[in-house]
Parts: structure tokens; C-alpha cells; sequence
């Protein structure tokens, strides 16, 4: 991986000897490897880290893979997908929100490399780590909080503004855990970056 950086993939399979061996034939090529036995648990996953590529099984219990795809599709399109069932021939069912559709059984890991490769090389997602920078904002009312925006899961949230003047504040993100440092000038009422 370039720059030792390491693709984040998020495999959701309700099978534990799937996901078993699937976790072991993506690490080998590098990629770390995220799991999660149902929707919920990868929404889960989500919420602790944003993955490069998910995935996932279509028919699983609590939250099927349809359901999921759905969310993902609303809440983070910039990720790419590939939906997996052994319940479909070999042409992906109407109606999936997907990227890529594969057959349980059907298909090789050289062929799933390949379009892991290059659903990555065409994803609007950067080819980078996480993002170094991301707004804090002063709402309207002027209240006196900032709203932050995490560099590490984009998911945004309230920070109390117990401080005056310009300084670096550090606070860890609600939602993964991330330490944002932020910098922001409250005299001029001026949001300024976050900084990792």
C-alpha cells in the first residue's frame, strides 16, 4: 500500500467462518480488516471508523445486507460496495444499491482483489489518509459553543467554549474517539482549522 498506508475493509457477513476467512485472504494482501456479524454491528464498525471499501452478505438477521447498503448509500456514498449472496445467480437482484456484486462461491480473491483495486482507483474518496483539516464553526446565535467536525469519522458535534482568546484547544471526537485539536479566534468571532 503506498505510503504505508493500509485500505480499511469492512467485511459484514453473518457466518463466523466467513468473515474468519475472509478477514485472513484480504489481510494477506495488506488491507486491514474490519468485521461485523449483521447491519447493526457494521454500523457500528462505521461509527469507530470510516472503512475504504465495505463488504457485505445481503441476507443476514437483525439488519439485512439490503438495509445497510441503503443507510451506507445515504450516509456515506463516497464508499464503495460490494454486495455478496449466495440466494442470486450470478446477476445482482433488482433493486441493490452496490458497486459490485459477486456469488457466494462463484468467484476467486484474484477476481475480488481486482475489483477492490479498482472500485479503490475510481472511488471520489481520496487516495489518502484521513483528512488533516475540517470546519469549526460558531452557530448563528452566537452561543457560546463551537461545532466541530472530526477528522477522523466526518461526523460533527458541539464543544463547549470555556476558554477566551485564541489558543489550541484539544477534545476527543463523541463518536470514535479521535483527538481533534482545534484553533479558533472568539474576538473576531472567526472559526479557524482543525489540525490533527
Amino acid at each position: 500500500m503506498p505510503n504505508g498506508f493500509n485500505y480499511r475493509i469492512l467485511v459484514v457477513d453473518d457466518e463466523p467462518a466467513i468473515l474468519k476467512t475472509s478477514a485472513a485472504i484480504l489481510e494477506t494482501k495488506g488491507y486491514e480488516v474490519r468485521t461485523a456479524c449483521d447491519g447493526f454491528a457494521a454500523l457500528a464498525e462505521l461509527r469507530r471508523a470510516l472503512p475504504e471499501v465495505i463488504i457485505s452478505d445481503l441476507r443476514m438477521p437483525n439488519m439485512s445486507g439490503f438495509e445497510l447498503l441503503s443507510v451506507v448509500r445515504r450516509r456515506f456514498p463516497q464508499i464503495p460496495v460490494i454486495a455478496i449472496s449466495g440466494e442470486f445467480n450470478s446477476h445482482a437482484p433488482t433493486g441493490l444499491i452496490a458497486d459490485a456484486f459477486f456469488r457466494k462461491g462463484d468467484y476467486t480473491p484474484e477476481e475480488l482483489f481486482r475489483k477492490i483495486a479498482e472500485l479503490l482507483e475510481t472511488s471520489l474518496r481520496p487516495h489518502i489518509a484521513r483528512p488533516d483539516k475540517a470546519p469549526v464553526w460558531i452557530p448563528r446565535n452566537e452561543a457560546n459553543y463551537f461545532v466541530v467536525t472530526c477528522t477522523g469519522c466526518l461526523r460533527s458535534f458541539s464543544v463547549p467554549d470555556e476558554h477566551s482568546g485564541s489558543e489550541l484547544r484539544e477534545t476527543k471526537c463523541l463518536f470514535c474517539d479521535t483527538t481533534i485539536c482545534y484553533l479558533a479566534d472568539l474576538k473576531a468571532k472567526k472559526p479557524i482549522r482543525l489540525v490533527r
